[in-house]
């Protein structure tokens, strides 16, 4: 009797299902290029705990079972042992749901991987509302936070498979500790061809002289979304994937500012501390006035539902990132 291929527990793609739009996995996407990138690299890693499945290290663990290292439900001894491997001069891969690594793990990815500086790349995946169905325990709301306030910590959040490719080989060129944030269900196709990527440097995907929309991950596809409606109804909408939340690009935000006369953050987040923040304080320095709002979730906890139904609920699809638009431009 043949055997049913393993279904990870809630792993169906739950998101997007009324729009006819082609979709791919950023939960897939490093762990593909980064056994691209192996065979010429023998001192690349993969550690995960308990989750290779699931967070998809498997495609890279299937080719490179050698190198592949899975170290139980024990997140704080997976970045124990991760910093241990990068002294040896390995380069450590860490891939767990972003909710324990940047929460469970917190202060061993403080203490020893940020404090000494090594060079570990951490992959937090099943972020934001991706996995909304598991509720307050799983929802990653918070870790953009957490990880912008941590010192030589990058944190990249990219909006779609491509770009999460093309982020892993810049995390990997790169010394030093970075964290890479991406979904569990399949997300939108934002670029159609490879973008060139560089960290700390924004794309810019639509041009606009009214209102800017900064949006990061899937919320890109949604600022998007919101800019098309914006059109429609007479006003043109500047739309900006800032991939990197840390070094943030701070050339574009002014230019933005200078050149529109409103602008809109879009994240997938508590608006305390994420990509609405790093924002706000490039702006405050600078002394910029424009009129200016973050899009998230407010002070609380994400309820438990589908993705689709949480974006909804917390005004985080085109419609409602629209609706805020005209509002704003009309105070």
């Amino acid at each position: 009797m043949s055997k049913e291929p393993i279904i990870y527990h809630l792993a169906k793609d739950e998101q997007y299902e009324d729009l006819d739009i082609e979709k791919a996995l950023t939960r897939e996407a490093w762990s593909v290029a980064l056994a691209e990138m192996a065979e010429e690299r023998p001192e690349i890693v993969v550690l995960s705990a308990d989750l290779i499945g699931a967070t998809l290290a498997c495609r890279f663990a299937d080719r490179y079972p050698e190198r592949s290292f899975n170290i139980g439900v024990a997140e704080q001894d997976l970045i124990g042992v991760a910093a241990g491997l990068a002294l040896t001069g390995k380069i450590p891969v860490v891939a767990t749901f972003s909710v324990f690594l940047l929460m469970r793990a917190c202060e061993q990815v403080r203490t020893d991987i940020c404090y000494p500086n090594l060079n570990v790349k951490l992959i937090g995946t099943a972020s934001g509302l991706s996995f909304g169905l598991g509720g307050v325990t799983h929802a990653t709301t918070e870790d953009i936070a957490i990880a912008r306030a941590l010192p030589n910590m990058v944190v990249i959040v990219p909006a779609d498979y491509l770009e999460t490719a093309q982020a892993m080989h810049a995390a990997m060129a790169r010394q030093g500790p970075v964290f890479i944030r991406v979904g569990r269900s399949a997300e939108p196709v934002v670029y159609a061809t490879e973008p060139s990527f560089e960290i700390g440097k924004a794309h810019q995907l639509r041009e606009g002289n009214d209102v800017t929309l900064i949006g990061c991950g899937v919320m890109v596809f949604e600022s998007l979304r919101a800019a098309d409606i914006l059109r429609d109804q007479g006003t043109s909408a500047r739309v900006i994937d800032m991939h990197t939340i840390k070094p943030l690009d701070a050339e574009v935000v002014l230019t933005a500012a200078r050149e529109t006369k409103a602008m809109l953050t879009v994240e997938e987040h508590t608006i305390i501390g994420g990509l609405g923040s790093a924002v706000a304080e490039v702006l405050a320095e600078a002394g910029v006035e424009v009129r200016f709002k973050r899009i998230g979730l407010p002070d609380i906890f994400a309820t438990s539902g589908r993705p689709d139904y949480l974006r909804e609920l917390y005004g985080l699809n085109g419609k409602a990132i629209a609706e805020h638009a005209t509002a704003l431009l009309d105070k």
